[in-house]
């Protein structure tokens, strides 16, 4: 995809082979999910099939303009790297302005580069609603190298409960039985944050 092609005239590639509006639900809705270009590049038809309005033709549709934009190598968005705690709070700062928990993972290649970024929960943070199973199945299947997970304290005090440092262990332990490190575990606050790993709970 050549460095011209911004995210509206991404847009209207993706309203042209799916035969939808631009100001469709369905456009509208894989741009709020996958905000960025690259994370639209990455989306797979598992995921297309899980959103409401999307079924089997719409979703193979969506993916051939994926492939049509995926033809040129020169990539119009450079990935995000992760080199340190902070950078992966200025990834993430926008969940400070959240009202609700958000869980989030953070899918790494081999060069610590972001392939994608999911929402995993919204709710309190609990381990039997944080499981393994959720974080790891989007890293196994895009092939991730390693990982970052991180959520929000909308009080704004980024102090680690002990469930946060819990979910951070077993996610840790399940990603060195599976061969995908957790990197860190990233609590946001407002305009600030704390890494589990910098503490020494990693």
């Amino acid at each position: 995809m050549n460095k011209s092609m911004d995210k509206m005239t991404f847009k209207h590639l993706l309203a042209t082979t799916t035969r939808e509006k631009e100001d469709s639900y369905v456009v509208n809705e894989l741009f709020t999910r996958y905000p960025s270009i690259q994370e639209l590049l990455d989306v797979t038809e598992e995921e297309l099939l899980q959103m409401n309005g999307i079924g089997k033709v719409k979703a193979q549709q969506i993916i051939a303009a994926l492939q049509l934009a995926r033809m040129n190598p020169n990539p119009s968005e450079e990935r995000f790297t992760i080199r340190s705690p902070e950078d992966a709070y200025e990834y993430l700062r926008d969940m400070q302005y959240l009202n609700q928990e958000h869980f989030v993972v953070l899918g790494l290649n081999t060069k610590n580069e972001i392939l994608y970024r999911e929402t995993i929960f919204v709710g309190t943070l609990n381990s039997s609603v944080v499981h393994p199973r959720e974080v790891f199945k989007s890293l196994i299947r895009r092939s991730c190298a390693s990982a970052i997970v991180s959520h929000n304290h909308p009080s704004g005090d980024v102090s680690p409960s002990q469930e946060d440092v819990h979910v951070t262990k077993r996610l840790h332990e399940a990603g060195k039985t599976i061969g995908i490190e957790v990197l860190d575990h990233i609590i946001v606050g407002h305009e600030r944050y704390v890494s589990l790993k910098e503490k020494g709970y990693l």
